[in-house]
């Protein structure tokens, strides 16, 4: 908050992005962006919230549309099955236990259901709040103001009680260059991140690494190429997968990662990431 407190007003009058966004991308990664000559990961996410109108980024970040593509590029087993959609719970859930439950057009916006004696009612209360509002409008994230607001019910793939660990690619040009893997995300979360040769990079993004040995999973290869199919014709995407049964599962992309408000530590990795992504805007946009 230091940072914030030194601003100086007159640096800001000629920005060209909202001035909560400015404070908040200084207070978060501790820079004011530069978003007409972006060159960090973080600024060139926070100039395409301001500035990408692509139509195509709401239908792939849209939960429940996406999966047609998904099944249509990769294949249905990629997909996991959708058992319910629409805008009104039933007053008692109909699906097989465990589930999920989340939102079509946000983050963060889900519930698992394990046990019959689950709070449905305070459920159903909730998900109603999610659809009471457009995703995205304190941040400026335009895409997500564009998807229908929907709920969805899919079953859960976890192992046990346990969420299944996350992978997330960062696809640049279509080559899948980073792998983030986040594990025990509902208790005590951890992330550890890769090259796609599996290499560990010395990088810490927002959440505490997690310091033990990671294996790659069995179906890394297809993960990749997979990821880099949904991601050809992107300047940048982040393609979620899950590993199940050795099989690789897909999650959902992302377009606006952490909202480019996700610190890297030591800072030099958020230029890393940058120059790859700038790299592939020359490339995609030749």
């Amino acid at each position: 908050m230091d940072a914030v407190r030194r601003i100086n007003p007159a640096c800001l009058a000629d920005q060209p992005y909202p001035l909560k966004l400015a404070v908040m991308h200084l207070w978060r990664n501790g820079y004011l962006p530069d978003l007409r000559q972006p060159r960090r990961f973080n600024e060139l996410v926070q100039a395409r919230k301001l500035h990408d109108r692509d139509p195509r980024l709401p239908i792939m970040a849209d939960k429940i549309n996406v999966k047609k593509v998904v099944s249509e590029r990769l294949g249905p087993e990629w997909v996991i099955p959708t058992l319910w959609h629409g805008t009104v719970l039933p007053v008692e859930p109909e699906w097989p236990l465990p589930f999920v439950l989340k939102s079509s057009h946000g983050c963060n916006q889900c519930v698992f259901v394990r046990t019959a004696d689950h709070n449905w009612a305070r459920t159903r209360r909730k998900a109603h709040r999610w659809l009471g509002r457009r995703y995205g409008q304190i941040l400026e994230e335009w895409l997500y103001q564009k998807i229908e607001p929907q709920l969805l019910v899919e079953p859960f793939v976890g192992d046990g009680d346990m969420l299944p660990t996350d992978y997330k690619l960062f696809v640049f040009g279509g080559r899948a260059e980073f792998i983030q893997v986040d594990t025990n995300r509902e208790h005590a979360h951890r992330r550890a991140i890769f090259d796609r040769a599996w290499r560990r990079l010395p990088v810490e993004l927002l959440v505490p690494t997690d310091r033990r040995e990671i294996p790659p999973p069995a179906s890394l290869p297809l993960m990749i190429e997979g990821a880099e199919a949904l991601g050809q014709g992107f300047d940048f995407a982040r393609v979620d997968l899950y590993e199940v049964d050795g099989r690789p599962r897909f999650g959902e992309m992302t377009f606006y990662p952490g909202s480019g408000l996700s610190p890297f530590r030591p800072t030099e990795y958020d230029r890393f990431f940058g120059a790859y992504w700038l790299q592939a805007r020359s490339d995609v946009f030749i």
